[in-house]
């Protein structure tokens, strides 16, 4: 059993099991530092699990939003990501982790990254995250790409 503050975001969310359960139980140990806008521990107990693949700021036709508006991209990803759960009867309230892949990340894009996924996640209960800098991503105009795991009953 984990210690700490454990939140039952399922519950909250109308995600239980049968017997009542939460399906998703998130947690912030008190061993590690309080986290800022993310979990360090989501215990997925049921549920169908939905793999979103990394999303870029790409828009439908193909289309950088912002070339160099690293934001934009991020608003973009984001609305990717959005869409791609819907269509697998999912949504941002059943997201139980974030991986970002960020070119030259720095302190700016980390705040604008946050800003921006505040738009969408649940904040009360937020999914487990990891974010990466990287040198570069599959375009050389891409600047952020964001992939996401959600539980589903």
């Amino acid at each position: 059993m984990l210690l700490g503050v454990t939140a039952y975001a399922a519950s909250a969310l109308g995600q239980t099991g049968a017997d009542s359960k939460p399906l998703v139980q998130f947690s912030n140990p008190p061993e590690l530092g309080t986290p800022n806008g993310y979990s360090y521990v989501a215990v997925v107990t049921g549920g169908k699990i939905v793999f979103i693949s990394g999303q870029v700021g790409l828009n439908k036709q193909g289309e950088m939003a912002g070339k160099n508006d690293f934001r934009a991209q991020a608003m973009q990803a984001f609305s990717n990501l959005k869409a791609a759960l819907v269509a697998s009867g999912a949504g941002f309230e059943n997201v139980v982790k974030l991986n970002y892949y960020v070119v030259g990340v720095n302190h700016d894009k980390l705040l604008a990254l946050r800003e921006v996924r505040d738009q969408f996640i649940n904040k009360a209960h937020p999914p487990t995250s990891t974010l990466a800098g990287v040198q570069a991503l599959f375009r050389e105009d891409a600047q952020v790409e964001i992939e996401a795991v959600a539980v589903v009953p």
